[in-house]
């Protein structure tokens, strides 16, 4: 188990702290639970859902355009 320290706002800590209550947990409960849930919702996929992704082809062409445009500076990032 490690410790982790980290320095909020007033207003984050009584959003956290709001959330928290709300779900009765503690605030390390919650961040812990929190971290979780948006790391395994929205940064990875699995495997299943990748080999849908790459099997979609006309997904794939046009993420290979955009790419090749974004290099091109036909497009900025925001």
């Amino acid at each position: 188990m490690k410790t982790v320290t980290m320095r909020v706002d007033d207003s984050t800590w009584r959003m956290i702290s709001a959330a928290a209550d709300g779900q009765k947990r503690t605030i390390s409960s919650f961040l812990e639970f929190a971290v979780l849930q948006y790391l395994s919702s929205a940064q990875y996929v699995d495997n299943a859902e990748m080999d849908e992704i790459l099997q979609d082809k006309e997904l794939v062409r046009n993420l290979k355009e955009g790419l090749k445009e974004l290099k091109n500076g036909e497009y900025s990032l925001v």
